[in-house]
């Protein structure tokens, strides 16, 4: 099986990682480190030096409660980045809801369109819709991602209900609408949305149930990388905790939940500790590989 991007086919018989570059004063347990063009590229080049697979740029935060980014502001972040990122030789995702963003960088030559709204942003004046940007720009990769709300009530008011039935219904309807536009089957990733408006509860059934959603079809991207259900299990203190001593401790548990969603057939995983993530799933590879057939 393999996604198909805008200057890259991915071949996703063995799971991907991407590596996350935050480019924002206020990312839950990084904001401000990588904010400025400089320290985002060598963050970057650190991730593809730790074995990243791919890059995923994001100008605007979308942790539960953040407020939205004007468009303006989200571009003088993401562009000057996203220009340089393009020259490093992997797939570069942007991680945005706008179709202004995602017009922007797909005709900078972006691979790949990693959405939280799953392509339903609406036209505007001067842009079309999300689904038709992306329609318009043949052959870019897609993520389509389940969001209950949004960033800034997804948390307050979470899902009630069969998480697994709604997320797969969901997801079912934004494959339709999409390929209904001309997007191809092997563009499109999906993503459950672990943390995006749901309970802890219902993040952890979404992982032993993960295996359901490969009966949609396509590849599946998974993002645990230090969520909230993983500071809610360790008691960490969440976000009355510093950042920077979360992070730290969110690690190992950050990578088991990486490696499980890959054994619960996840092509893709997202993460912040790339170095940490690529030699767990080496390990699990070869033992693996190891066991006779």
């Amino acid at each position: 099986m393999h996604w198909q991007t805008t200057r890259f086919s991915m071949d996703l018989s063995t799971p991907k990682v991407m590596g996350i570059v935050n480019v924002t004063p206020d990312s839950f347990s990084d904001g401000g480190q990588h904010a400025g063009t400089t320290q985002a590229l060598r963050h970057a080049e650190q991730l593809l030096a730790d074995g990243a697979d791919m890059l995923d740029l994001g100008a605007e935060s979308t942790r539960p409660g953040a407020q939205p980014v004007p468009l303006e502001m989200e571009l003088a972040r993401l562009l000057p980045v996203l220009t340089q990122a393009l020259e490093l030789g992997v797939p570069v995702s942007v991680d945005t809801y706008k179709p202004a963003v995602m017009r922007a960088a797909l005709d900078m030559g972006a691979d790949i369109v990693n959405d939280i709204w799953a392509l339903r942003q609406p036209a505007t004046a001067d842009c079309p819709s999300a689904a038709d940007v992306v329609a318009q720009h043949p052959g870019c990769g897609v993520c389509l991602m389940h969001m209950h709300r949004d960033p800034v009530t997804m948390q307050a008011e979470p899902m009630a209900g069969d998480v697994c039935e709604e997320v797969i219904q969901f997801l079912k309807q934004r494959i339709q609408c999409i390929q209904a536009l001309g997007v191809k089957k092997d563009q499109i990733l999906l993503d459950p949305g672990v943390g995006f408006g749901k309970t802890p509860t219902q993040n952890l059934q979404l992982l032993t149930q993960q295996r359901a959603l490969l009966d949609l079809g396509h590849p599946l991207l998974v993002g645990w990388s230090r969520k909230s259900t993983l500071g809610v299990v360790l008691g960490d203190g969440g976000a009355q905790a510093d950042p920077s001593t979360v992070a730290r401790g969110r690690l190992v548990p950050s990578v088991v939940a990486a490696l499980l969603a890959v054994q619960q057939g996840a092509s893709v995983v997202r993460v912040h500790d790339v170095r940490e993530t690529v030699q767990a799933l080496r390990l699990w590879q070869a033992v693996g590989a190891a066991v006779p057939a």
